[in-house]
Parts: C-alpha cells; sequence; structure tokens
C-alpha cells in the first residue's frame, strides 16, 4: 500500500512538473543541439535517456566562468532586509528613503504590487530602482548599487546559452529560458535534423 501511495505520488509529482516546465522553441532547441554538438564531452554522450540525462545535468549546472543575470522575481524583503553577495545593504535613513518625496515612496511600494515581488528583468523596473533613488546624496547612490546586486544571480550553464546580454556583474544579462533543462529537451534537441 505505501509503495502505491508513493508511486502515486512520484506520478503526481511528475505531472505537475511538466506542466510547469518552459517548453523550448525550435530555435532553442536547435542552439542546444548545436551547443551540444561543440563540447566533445557531450557529444560523446550516448543518445539515448541516460546520455540526455547526462547531459541535462551539465547544462543545470552553474555556468562556468560565472555569469550573471537578472533575477525574474525579487521580494521587498530581500530588497531591503539582506546582505548582498557583494556585502551591501539597504539603508533607509536620509536620502536612502526616509527623505524621499511622496511620489518615490509611492513608486516603491506600486513596484511591488500585492504579490510583494518585482521583476528585475524588465528594464522598466531597474529604471524604477534608479528613479526612486536618484542623486547623489548618500546614501541613494548606495541603496541603488545594493538593489542592483540582489537583483541578480548566476547563471546555469543552460540559461547562459540562451540568456541576452554581457553577464557582468555590472550589466547582468536577461534570460529567455529560466531554469533546469530537462532530459526531454535535450533528447528533442538531438533527433534534430
Amino acid at each position: 500500500m505505501k509503495r502505491r501511495i508513493a508511486f502515486a505520488l512520484l506520478f503526481l509529482y511528475a505531472v505537475c512538473f511538466a506542466a510547469l516546465a518552459q517548453a523550448l522553441t525550435p530555435a532553442q532547441l536547435t542552439t542546444l543541439k548545436a551547443d551540444i554538438l561543440a563540447d566533445p564531452v557531450l557529444a560523446a554522450q550516448p543518445n539515448n535517456s541516460d546520455g540526455a540525462f547526462a547531459i541535462a545535468a551539465a547544462y543545470n549546472l552553474a555556468a562556468v566562468p560565472d555569469f550573471w543575470v537578472w533575477r525574474t522575481a525579487v521580494t521587498k524583503e530581500e530588497l531591503v532586509q539582506s546582505v548582498s553577495v557583494d556585502g551591501t545593504t539597504f539603508n533607509w535613513t536620509g536620502a536612502g528613503y526616509i527623505t524621499r518625496s511622496v511620489g518615490e515612496r509611492d513608486a516603491w511600494r506600486e513596484l511591488f504590487g500585492d504579490k510583494g515581488t518585482c521583476n528585475p528583468s524588465l528594464a522598466n523596473v531597474r529604471q524604477a530602482f534608479q528613479d526612486i533613488f536618484s542623486g547623489g546624496t548618500n546614501p541613494a547612490p548606495a541603496n541603488r548599487t545594493h538593489l542592483a546586486t540582489v537583483a541578480r544571480r548566476k547563471a546555469l550553464r543552460g540559461e547562459k546559452l540562451f540568456a541576452a546580454g554581457t553577464g557582468s556583474t555590472a550589466s547582468p544579462a536577461v534570460m529567455t529560458v529560466e531554469g533546469n533543462l530537462s532530459y526531454q529537451d535535450v533528447q528533442t534537441a538531438r533527433e534534430l535534423p
């Protein structure tokens, strides 16, 4: 009985995961196939499910060297209560937030909407960070730096493959594919003519 329940839960998880997975476009599948063929280690993998799992696992590791991308969801809490990977923090004092205009504070609240998150991969959100915390009076410039730092993360190899931009800490790339590639993505790409 326990096996049947475990199997049913595993099946349900697989179905839900498949439903949430982001499908690659034909152009992305072609890019993935070309990238696999360009890597002798990946190209040498058997053209079966075991090989596809091994290749997908390689694409689901962190990109080497580091490649930075804009995050697609950041909570207000993360932005104002965390210490960034560069050791920056949000500063509430003076021009950091307290003395911002009513319009700037209203815009800051609206940026997060009802869900409490914003999407820094969108250029208008990054511009809002710049506009809301504009000016050269400290700590506004430090807050802009902090927001940009928290709004980026290191990409996976597969995310890097499809991202647009330089991928530096100063200029993170924008992802067109986010998250892990599946073995099905790899199999489909490898089956292309």
